[in-house]
């Protein structure tokens, strides 16, 4: 049995037209609605067939729904769930897709009904936006992140449990406060070094922006990879998280400064030693399937 017949998405981006995408082709009984506020992307999902039905406002989207995924920056959260409360069914569950779990736990659960609100968060993306970058097997084998509200009903948790695995998500429960330190380190720090390293050599006038792009190699082209996701976004991640992002930024510091004074004064143990180990940490993340293996982090050369 499924776990909804009935979806309604909020935000038609990479990754609500990943969910689109992925329920249609795991779950193709289920009836999909949604809405975007950009006019544009409304006309584009329709243009792509993304959903059965694209509304022009989001509480048309939400009217007969049994879930209701929010695929909206963090800091609009709020604000888009004041809009579709009215017009929730009275037993529809929303649940969201942010990084930040805190503040969204705070934004939703101070305007719908006690008990309906289940926030997750998927472990997955790209840097690219919009409804035609979104594909199916976003979700396969990444892991969704669902953090309960103290209220969440314990049936409607474990139905987006379920949802989340139809789609080929891992599932792993996590209180909001605990999520936001763990993805503080695993994403929004590095995402704040690839702005700042991006930034600086941009800043740099020795080093003309020329140079910068036709030298590129390996670290700083990753790192412009991440550097080029949506600024809204993060915008919004870093004033949502700003606690655990500072938390982890100080803590950067600290270590950062401890690389400074061995490179200064020619510690080589000290730096082979902090190398050896962050490899390890490297080869853990390949093993358990969160990477690619092969040669080049799987790049074509062709």
């Amino acid at each position: 049995m499924l776990p909804f017949a009935r979806v309604s998405i909020i935000g038609l981006g990479l990754i609500g037209s990943s969910i689109a995408r992925a329920v249609r082709q795991y779950m193709p009984t289920v009836r999909l609605s949604g809405h975007d506020a950009s006019a544009q992307v409304r006309e584009t999902a329709r243009r792509i067939d993304l959903l059965d039905d694209v509304a022009d406002h989001a509480g048309a989207a939400v009217i007969d729904a049994d879930l209701v995924i929010l695929c909206v920056p963090v800091g609009a959260m709020g604000a888009v769930a004041a809009e579709i409360a009215a017009d929730l069914p009275a037993d529809a569950i929303v649940s969201d897709v942010g990084s930040c779990k805190t503040s969204v736990a705070q934004a939703l659960g101070g305007v719908l009904p006690p008990g309906r609100v289940v926030p997750a968060h998927p472990v997955a993306g790209t840097e690219q936006s919009g409804p035609e970058a979104g594909f199916a097997t976003l979700f396969q084998r990444r892991w969704c992140i669902v953090t309960p509200l103290a209220d969440s009903d314990e049936a409607a948790v474990v139905r987006v449990e379920e949802f989340w695995r139809r789609i080929g998500a891992d599932v792993e429960r996590m209180a909001p406060d605990h999520h936001d330190l763990v993805l503080a380190v695993t994403s929004h720090l590095p995402h704040l070094i690839a702005y700042t390293i991006v930034g600086t050599a941009d800043d740099l006038e020795q080093v003309t922006q020329s140079e910068v792009i036709k030298f590129s190699a390996g670290g700083f082209r990753d790192f412009t990879r991440i550097a080029a996701s949506d600024p809204v976004m993060w915008r919004d991640v870093f004033l949502s998280n700003k606690e655990a992002v500072l938390e982890m930024l100080q803590r950067f510091s600290e270590d950062l400064s401890q690389l400074q004074r061995a490179i200064r004064w020619g510690d080589g143990d000290a730096l082979y030693d902090r190398f050896a180990k962050t490899r390890a940490i490297r080869r853990s993340i390949v093993d358990q399937g969160q990477d690619d293996a092969a040669a080049d982090f799987g790049r074509r050369h062709d």
